[in-house]
């Protein structure tokens, strides 16, 4: 069975599928973990102004360096992250080792970039930051999140039959 990659990073057992096992769920509990960091990523988007359209427009109309500097921070934070995962041969919580698997280029990625692009100009919210909108009280944005989903939903219906 091939498995797809293309679009994360996953650590090894999951990348090799048991079919008689089903996956491991520890208690809710051990669930918290994830809910704090994304509430406190949410604080620092809505504190950092990420979320703020009129800084998204200044962005796209080059009136600005603030969400370069961000985006560009970021970038940055996640070469390191991924020399010292492999620098160190670091492993998850739960010891398993982290693959970063070869990406082949496509000229889809191009059409799916511009038109990510263009969404992201005209609504002003991109995915991470579109749920901390929403947890602001930007409550339109939820058309946008919709539409995310719907999107969602079209390529993977479509995905076959576009362009590889």
């Amino acid at each position: 069975m091939e498995v797809n990659t293309d679009f994360e990073v996953r650590s090894l057992d999951t990348m090799l599928p048991d079919q008689d096992q089903p996956a491991k769920q520890g208690p809710w509990r051990h669930q918290l973990k994830y809910l704090i960091a994304g509430m406190v990523f949410g604080v620092v988007l809505v504190k950092a102004e990420i979320i703020s359209w009129w800084r998204i427009q200044e962005m796209f109309r080059l009136q600005s360096f603030h969400m370069y500097g961000v985006i560009g921070s970021a970038v940055v934070v996640g070469m390191l992250s991924v020399w010292v995962i492999r620098k160190f041969n670091i492993r998850t919580f739960d010891g398993e080792r982290i693959v970063f698997p070869r990406k082949k280029f496509n000229k889809g990625q191009i059409f799916g970039g511009l038109l990510f692009g263009f969404g992201w100009a005209i609504t002003g919210a991109c995915p991470g930051p579109l749920f901390a909108q929403i947890g602001a009280g930007f409550t339109v944005s939820a058309v946008t999140l919709l539409s995310a989903i719907a999107g969602t939903y079209v390529y993977g219906t479509l995905r076959e039959k576009l362009p590889h």
